[in-house]
């Protein structure tokens, strides 16, 4: 394996422990085949984003407003027709 954060495509089949090292320390690795780089590995993050409102948006654009018939209704009817 190369020494600037760069392995091949054989390494990632039979080195991948020393991989999975570098990468748990935060390196972001280059995958290369026939020394041209076709991938790039990175560590994932920690952080996960955050889930929007969907709720609270549809009650900015909606208010308290009720549709008729709900989704549930829709799915379910176009269910039965096949």
């Amino acid at each position: 394996m190369y020494h600037m954060k760069r392995a091949t495509l054989r390494d990632l089949r039979y080195n991948f422990p020393k991989i999975e090292r570098m990468l748990r320390a935060g390196n972001e690795i280059q995958i290369t085949k026939r020394n041209k780089v076709i991938a790039r590995l990175s560590p994932e993050s920690e952080k996960r984003p955050e889930m929007p409102d969907f709720l609270g948006r549809m009650r900015e654009m909606f208010g308290d407003k009720v549709f008729e018939p709900t989704n549930a209704e829709l799915i379910a009817e176009d269910r039965e027709r096949f």
